[in-house]
């Protein structure tokens, strides 16, 4: 779905929820692509009918010889395949090729985490989740491998209600705050064509945390990992933040993680 037709879609929604349109206008120039990452079933029959899959949870990493786990043995709980995201979904620039891969811990604050990009034609092995600590056998968790697939989608900036005539509608009246609560909920669903989504994992846009938000400043959101959607029994979120120019130089290792409970 293209982002004029999103918008087509948000003002259309607006409409139906008593929304003036100078209103919907200040929200989507707020408004940041996204892509949400979901399983099949939360898509509709009709995307259904075109689904690809572009990522997957869990599993084992497959890596270039000469590259192990991380240090820190997180898990492996995404790969992306940059080839199979929709093209110019989002404002950030992510490989065209290739593969990401997450490793992160999301049922503990992580003590490393690390993303890497595994270019495409580039030789790997799977490596096993077993490894030795001083001797000792031990083994990596290894999560539920399950395919996700793209939906674009619009966030809004936190703050976008602040803008000169939603303040002054929100003015009008004790119920609009609700109202607008519910009109947003509804054009972020006509927005990916009525897919499900949530629980999920979000590459780009604003994030939408359950504390303080990370992406502030110079930072902005690479993804955001809910721990169901990984492990549905893993109630936490997983927020990953970095310079817009370092995401785009592949400079991975100036990300931040921050999990959230």
């Amino acid at each position: 779905m293209t982002f004029s037709l999103q918008q087509e879609l948000v003002l259309r929604t607006a409409r139906s929820h008593g929304v003036p349109e100078p209103v919907a206008q200040e929200m989507l120039r707020s408004a940041r692509p996204c892509l949400h990452l979901v399983p099949f079933q939360n898509l509709t029959p009709a995307q259904q009918e075109e689904a690809r899959p572009a990522a997957r949870t869990g599993g084992l990493p497959a890596l270039p010889d000469g590259v192990d786990w991380p240090d820190g043995r997180e898990p492996l709980v995404l790969t992306v395949d940059c080839a199979a995201l929709p093209s110019g979904a989002l404002d950030i620039e992510l490989p065209r090729d290739g593969r990401l891969l997450f490793f992160t811990e999301i049922e503990y604050e992580p003590e490393s985490s690390v993303v890497l990009h595994i270019p495409a034609g580039v030789r790997t092995t799977e490596r096993s989740a077993a490894y030795d600590i001083e001797g000792d056998p031990a083994q990596v968790t290894v999560y539920q491998p399950d395919d996700l697939y793209p939906v674009p989608g619009l966030t809004w900036a936190p703050d976008w209600r602040d803008a000169p005539g939603t303040s002054a509608f929100l003015d009008g009246g004790a119920d609009r705050d609700d109202l607008l609560d519910d009109f947003e909920d509804a054009a972020r669903t006509a927005a990916a064509g009525g897919a499900s989504h949530g629980v999920d994992v979000q590459l780009g846009g604003f994030s939408s945390p359950w504390q303080l938000a990370p992406d502030e400043g110079e930072l902005v959101l690479l993804a955001q990992i809910h721990g169901q959607a990984i492990d549905h029994t893993v109630y936490t979120q997983t927020l990953i933040v970095g310079p817009r120019d370092d995401i785009a130089k592949r400079h991975y290792e100036a990300l931040e993680f921050e999990q959230q409970v």
